[in-house]
């Protein structure tokens, strides 16, 4: 409760000011619209009722302004690939004593929203006493657990005052809003209140005097030519080049101190909601509002579905941000969301995990888990989503009505070991999302591991973790955090049986004396100090290539000629290494002329599948047809086309279509996601992946009448070669090949034993551990890594470019480390040190020569664990 803050009672509105539009589109009007909302995977006309703030009628003490009525200009336009692409920098915001992080923000918020129950209602539920009520529900019912903040979304405004600026809903709040704020705070809780960016034309057009400002004026604050400013059309874009804007939007972030607001959501924020080519960009606005709110010790949440290629600039402005679509189904009081709506998070948290942590949280949206009657979930469905809200250091805020939550919910979301997975901020990564069993782990500050089992297939599955994926070598125990059970010490690794459709097993896994600690350079515990990017091109990735060996038996043939095969590979749908999310089915002995006579087909937008590859280009081939419609194109997190898969009916169906192709990408791992956005149905048929060449040829020939040895040259560092096996088996080094210098031999011992005709053996190669690296260019910079144990070690990549570092422990220099060699090679172990007392310890790594310095991986070595 801010007893400190002098709070400002709310001005009742006047007549006067009632016909007025809002200086701040806060999504007008007191009432809610009884319509459809836009399907989240589509790009909605400006007419169409807004996701988050579908037009409400306006209160009776209320009347409509222009924005809410006429149609904007300009009319936005469909994401395509950025016209101004940001730098790559660093995963994440490094914390700095300079650095201005938000004291606010060092852990994910907990609380609730009224947004889902304002949908699932269908009208207003933002009145005083259901605020109040809200209040006291959390109160009697979660606030001991943690849970806050009470936020009241799109609806809540009723006018300007004589500044422009917003006051609130007379209608909705009689006695006024500061009297909510003084129940909520007194309940010792905070506050929220949502905002749009921009300014309605009428607003401008009647230049009111901007409070604490003298000279200024709403006239000329809008940017010429007009600019659409959200989503919906409801005002238009700021000019910050003119000084008085900052000081407008400075008098409303004080004027919400005074009331004593703790909280704003910022919602259709671009780039971002739908709109992803700069045609509307409210970056200048965030950060007006984040330096404005900052001075006010408010926390400033962005909404919703933010362009993940600007991470680093909400990082920088915002205590959290939404990285997908709206969670309800808008499917009215039948349910809140339904499963496809939390799904669907797992790819997009493949992408974001990263990018959170203490700087700022990845927003989920709503978790709608607390009444079974209304929530749309499964009881192991609701598990499951307050695993991935925990597991991804979301902020946890509840939509459901808390005043009747059901004992199953109130489990759910009161389970103190799950609340602290949360609170511990670390959000969980996955070992891999080509599966529907996935493994996803966070890497805790002491030791610890927190390790989720989840199962999004259609059957109940078996889930095995091995300890070598998450970075563990050694033994540890296990504790299930939702049984409250421990289940004893495992050496290897952990299987959890029959884990239920949907289901989860949420583990917290504990080193034992002796084990051996893996930390990646990206992970949370790393440090850098300077100017680090991640990846751009300095990592190798781990990949393999395929080399095609014809086999004959042709009597006094000679060698044939090898076959002509060219440097990519085709994956059919029904690939393992391709990850589905949504509700996929599989279509076989179709007679329609598919790759493999097969597809993966949904029905469902927003579902989508996903495919990481090595190599330079990629193709996605499907069908054409009538049913189908829209599907949004993301490579490597970045939505770079919308391609139409449709035909008139009159055009019948095409197959093994390539819709959508990509050459000369930087050679390295990139990552392709495909979403359904319209239509009945979204196909895919097959990949075609253009690989890296590593071999000097990709073929080779072998006649059992005449046999030869083959030879192939690697392109890489030999040592880098990891393996070579056919169909899974590996080939034995020395007795089916050998390897001198870079050049690889097969022996014709082997290969007689090949069957005729053509056989593929793969060449696997490893790379970058996790195939990432960090890397900075100049002299001075630093990485660093704070540890309790008795050894360490730096693991990083020697290159032709790169020069001598020093290695600091604990803020001694104790050695200079040559990171130079003749060819870039991977894993290397450059610095090791054992015998540690066993006390918190840190390793620093400076670069001081060379072009390049690049770090991957600290060991270390534990005694105690927690």
């Amino acid at each position: 409760m801010k007893t400190h803050r002098q709070r400002r009672r709310a001005t009742t509105v006047t007549a006067a000011f009632a016909a007025t539009a809002l200086a701040l589109t806060l999504a007008p009007g007191a009432g809610w619209a009884a319509t459809a909302a836009p399907d989240p995977t589509t790009t909605p006309t400006p007419e169409a009722s807004p996701t988050e703030a579908a037009t409400p009628p306006p209160a009776a003490d209320e009347t409509p302004s222009p924005a809410q009525t006429a149609s904007p200009q300009p009319t936005p336009t469909a994401s395509t690939s950025p016209e101004e692409a940001p730098p790559a920098k660093d995963a994440r915001r490094t914390a700095a004593p300079d650095d201005g992080i938000s004291e606010l923000s060092a852990a994910p918020y907990m609380g609730w929203s009224s947004y889902s129950m304002q949908v699932y209602e269908g009208g207003q539920w933002i009145t005083a006493d259901q605020i109040m009520a809200q209040s006291d529900a959390m109160h009697d019912k979660l606030q001991k657990f943690g849970y806050e903040y009470i936020n009241i979304d799109a609806g809540w405004n009723g006018g300007q005052d004589e500044y422009g600026r917003p006051i609130p809903s007379t209608t909705l709040f009689p006695d006024g809003l500061d009297a909510v704020i003084d129940h909520v705070h007194d309940n010792g809780q905070k506050v929220g209140l949502y905002l749009i960016p921009g300014m309605s034309l009428e607003t401008a057009q009647k230049a009111l005097p901007i409070y604490n400002a003298p000279g200024c004026t709403t006239e000329n604050l809008l940017k010429q030519p007009l600019q659409q400013g959200d989503y919906w059309g409801f005002g238009y874009r700021l000019d910050f080049d003119n000084p008085c804007t900052t000081k407008y939007i400075d008098s409303i972030a004080d004027l919400l101190g005074e009331w004593g607001v703790d909280f704003i959501k910022f919602d259709s924020v671009t780039p971002g909601s739908g709109i992803g080519d700069l045609s509307m960009d409210a970056r200048e606005e965030v950060a007006a509002w984040s330096q404005a709110l900052k001075r006010n010790d408010i926390w400033f949440e962005l909404s919703w579905a933010v362009d993940i290629n600007y991470a680093d600039y909400w990082k920088q402005y915002a205590d959290g941000w939404r990285v997908d679509w709206d969670v309800e189904c808008y499917c009215g009081d039948e349910a809140l969301t339904t499963w496809e709506n939390v799904a669907r998070l797992f790819p997009r948290l493949s992408d974001w995990w990263r990018h959170a942590g203490p700087a700022g949280w990845n927003d989920l949206d709503s978790l709608n888990v607390g009444n079974g009657k209304m929530d749309g979930l499964t009881r192991d469905e609701r598990r499951t989503a307050t695993t991935l809200w925990a597991t991804s250091a979301a902020p946890m805020y509840l939509g459901n009505d808390l005043t009747n939550l059901d004992k199953y919910g109130l489990e759910l979301i009161t389970n103190r070991e799950v609340i602290a997975v949360n609170q511990a901020g670390v959000p969980a990564r996955p070992v891999s999302t080509a599966t529907k069993q996935q493994v996803w782990y966070a890497l805790n500050p002491d030791g610890t591991y927190t390790v989720a089992l989840y199962n999004l297939g259609r059957a109940d599955a078996d889930i095995t973790v091995d300890w070598s994926d998450i970075g563990l070598d050694g033994s540890a125990k296990v504790r299930d955090l939702w049984a409250g059970k421990n289940l004893g010490t495992e050496a290897d690794g952990f299987t959890a049986g029959s884990v239920p459709i949907h289901g989860v097993r949420l583990l917290k896994v504990t080193p034992e004396k002796k084990a051996v600690l893996t930390v990646n350079d990206d992970s949370l515990r790393v440090g850098y100090a300077g100017d680090w990017v991640r990846n751009d091109g300095n990592e190798v990735p781990a990949t393999s290539q395929p080399f095609t060996v014809a086999v004959s038996d042709t009597p006094g043939g000679g060698t044939p000629t090898p076959p002509a095969t060219g440097l990519t590979v085709t994956l059919n749908d029904n690939d393992s290494r391709i990850g589905y999310s949504g509700s996929w089915g599989y279509s076989n002995n179709r007679g329609l002329g598919d790759h493999g006579d097969d597809v993966h087909y949904v029905e469902t937008n927003g579902a989508a599948f996903e495919y990481t590859f090595q190599g330079t280009g990629i193709q996605y081939v499907t069908e054409k047809h009538e049913s189908q419609g829209e599907v949004e194109i993301y490579l490597d997190g970045q939505l770079v086309d919308t391609v139409d898969t449709s035909l008139p009916a009159a055009d019948g169906r095409l197959s093994q279509q390539v819709v959508y192709g990509v050459a000369d990408l930087p050679s390295g791992s990139h990552t392709l996601r495909v979403v359904k956005k319209s239509g009945s149905f979204m196909l895919l048929d097959k990949l075609v992946v253009t690989l890296d060449s590593q071999l000097s040829t990709t073929s080779g020939a072998f006649n059992r009448a005449a046999p030869a040895d083959i030879t192939v040259d690697v392109l890489r560092d030999p040592s880098e070669l990891a393996s070579i096996s056919i169909d899974g088996e590996p080939l034995e080094r020395d007795a089916d090949y050998t390897l001198s210098g870079t050049t690889v031999t097969l022996k014709s011992s082997y290969l007689a034993a090949l069957p005729v005709g053509d056989a593929t053996l793969d060449f696997g190669f490893t790379g970058d551990h996790l195939d990432d690296v960090h890397a900075t260019a100049t002299d001075g910079d630093s990485v660093s890594f704070t540890f309790r144990g008795t050894g360490v070690t730096w693991v990083a990549p020697k290159g032709p470019d790169q020069g001598a570092v020093d290695v600091y422990i604990d803020g001694k220099k104790v050695k200079s480390v040559d990171t130079h060699g003749d060819s870039r090679v991977s894993n290397q172990e450059l610095f090791t040190v054992s015998g540690l007392k066993d006390k918190e310890h840190t390793i620093k790594i400076v670069k001081t020569s060379g072009d390049v310095l690049r770090t991957d991986v600290f060991r270390y070595t534990v005694k105690k664990v927690g």
